[in-house]
């Protein structure tokens, strides 16, 4: 019976000692994924390349030639900011679409001056290229200019190395596949007339008529883009944005005042750095206006919705927690 007992203490002892180190494993294991999440959210731009982007060729001399700055005064009506990456297959019909419209405002209102400024965000293919060659030697870099990243930083990256280097009263963002009607700027641009208050503004292309009508021809999503959409916007409504119906659209309209304040602030530049800006926006108390544009899905596209997906809802939670925790700071002019 005395060794029965033993061999019974024994076993139990074994049996804690298993469970105390699996406890203890689980706890490294928790501890360690915590950490991964916290320095995931915390981490801050990896690198700021905008320096090297302050200069752009002109092909017609082949003289490098420095940008202005959006600290400086306006010299034009419109700055129309493209952000570009791989997109040598799609941007031309963009391109073609918006100097026609631009040209066709300026013939009627010669005070409607523009310019156009193309960020190319590392491409690996002839973007850069095509640009300059069928463009910006036709038209003149008064009118289009290359600001050629060597590395890509991402979708907002890109557009704030645009819009920093931007001499438009106005700065309106256009994605480079052209799946917004480029003749709907009017809309945002009598929304912004109607809601600038103190030189401030931003006005959204919303995509809602779309997002609500799934069986939409221009919405023919697979099930997890819907899926993973109406997440996506239940979050933001909740967490950073209140009240914008499609925080996501790439067609969006800033004073040149509220793009400065705006976009000197930008932390996020990956695809999430729209709510980054109207979250800000928001915070800063700027007018915000919302109107429909006419909008389709175009094939081509260089998003992997998986790793896009997990990247933007990360980037969702960091911005309220960063910028309450003061870890961010708003840039005031």
């Amino acid at each position: 019976e005395e060794r029965g007992l033993v061999d019974f203490i024994f076993a139990c002892w074994r049996a804690f000692r298993m469970l105390l180190l699996t406890l203890l494993a689980l706890i490294v294991l928790l501890l360690s994924a915590v950490s991964f999440v916290c320095y995931q959210i915390l981490k801050d731009r990896e690198g700021d390349y905008i320096h090297e982007s302050y200069s752009f060729v002109d092909p017609r001399s082949n003289e490098t030639r420095p940008f202005e700055s959006i600290s400086d005064a306006p010299s034009k009506y419109l700055s129309v900011v493209i952000p570009a990456y791989n997109e040598e297959e799609r941007i031309s019909v963009m391109l073609d679409e918006t100097i026609a419209y631009l040209q066709g405002r300026q013939q009627v209102d010669p005070d409607f001056t523009w310019e156009m400024v193309i960020v190319d965000d590392g491409s690996r293919d002839n973007t850069v290229q095509l640009v300059q060659q069928q463009y910006v030697t036709k038209f003149g870099v008064d009118l289009i200019r290359v600001n050629k990243l060597k590395k890509n930083v991402g979708k907002g990256g890109a557009v704030r190395r645009g819009v920093l280097v931007s001499r438009g009263k106005y700065i309106l963002m256009a994605d480079a596949d052209g799946a917004t009607r480029f003749s709907d700027f009017i809309k945002l641009e009598t929304c912004m007339h109607n809601i600038e208050k103190n030189d401030m503004g931003v006005v959204v292309g919303s995509r809602a008529q779309y997002h609500d009508n799934v069986d939409s021809d221009a919405e023919r999503r697979p099930w997890y883009r819907n899926i993973s959409h109406i997440v996506f916007a239940l979050l933001v409504d909740n967490l950073c944005v209140k009240g914008v119906k499609d925080t996501q659209c790439g067609f969006k309209l800033f004073s040149r005042e509220a793009a400065l304040e705006l976009f000197l602030s930008l932390h996020i530049e990956r695809w999430a750095f729209d709510v980054e800006v109207l979250y800000v926006a928001q915070r800063k108390k700027m007018p915000i206006g919302e109107e429909i544009v006419h909008w389709e899905e175009i094939d081509g596209s260089h998003l992997s919705v998986i790793g896009a997906s997990l990247q933007m809802f990360k980037d969702i939670l960091r911005v309220p927690l960063l910028y309450r925790l003061g870890y961010w700071k708003f840039f005031r002019n």
